[in-house]
């Protein structure tokens, strides 16, 4: 645990947070986070997952990385690998996701790692969604039909490439591609890649190698906004779909338990 000290302090620092409210949010003692932070205590296993749970990184990633080196809290750097902190809250505590529009898209590719890129889109907030990261990318074209062209995908972010679900859809950010909307096979040990297939069977499926992989989203649900002509697509009427679609799942929810 050579970082673990460091890094409960750095990240709490980043996230704004002083000793007395990091505390009193993991509903211990700010003198026990004074004994880990100064490394003059070792933090029982449950408090380990707490941390993990409420920085939403790895258990792994907090003790064997040193992340002093990470500069804002939207995410971290570790060797090739890229970890996400939850998102953004209101002041109620509660996480909101990015709507990615359409015309910003292309620029998604560039702006992806920009902390400031990502300030600047629009949030709502979707209290159904399961626990992780999400954002709601739109879907150009008809190759994973019945998916229409104009769509949004909700996604939660993928931090190990390595969970892969074969034959689950993720939205994947490419190196040349840009955002892609696909069926993915994990082929990492056979070619060091990923197959990307097509629900619309005109299209041919085709690898991708890991390295030019550079963000990975499973899919957690859909929004069809055929119903709106192109020029109603504004982000309200995006924003609205969505938060009702929390709505309807909240309703169906009560009927069924």
């Amino acid at each position: 645990m050579n970082f673990l000290s460091n890094n409960i302090k750095h990240i709490r620092t980043l996230k704004g947070l002083t000793q007395e409210q990091f505390a009193e949010d993991l509903k211990v003692s700010r003198s026990r986070i004074s004994s880990y932070e100064e490394n003059r205590a070792i933090p029982p296993i449950d408090f380990l997952v707490d941390l993990s749970e409420y920085f939403n990184i790895p258990i792994d990633i907090l003790i064997k990385n040193n992340l002093s080196g990470a500069k804002d809290t939207t995410f971290i750097e570790i060797g090739n690998r890229r970890i996400l902190f939850p998102i953004t809250v209101n002041g109620a505590d509660e996480d909101l996701i990015e709507i990615i529009p359409v015309e910003a898209s292309a620029g998604y590719l560039r702006g992806y790692s920009d902390p400031e890129y990502i300030e600047h889109l629009n949030k709502i907030k979707l209290p159904f969604l399961p626990t992780g990261t999400h954002r709601a990318f739109p879907i150009k074209g008809d190759s994973m039909l019945p998916v229409k062209s104009g769509s949004y995908i909700v996604a939660r972010f993928v931090e190990e490439i390595s969970s892969i679900k074969d034959g689950r859809t993720y939205i994947v950010l490419t190196l040349n591609d840009g955002i892609v909307y696909k069926r993915v096979f994990n082929k990492m040990e056979e070619h060091g890649m990923l197959l990307m297939v097509s629900d619309n069977k005109r299209y041919d499926p085709y690898y991708v190698p890991i390295d030019e992989v550079l963000e990975l989203w499973e899919f957690t649900c859909s929004i069809n906004t055929q119903e709106y002509e192109e020029h109603e697509l504004k982000l309200s009427s995006i924003a609205s779909m969505l938060t009702q679609l929390g709505v309807e799942l909240k309703e169906l929810e009560k009927i069924y338990k």
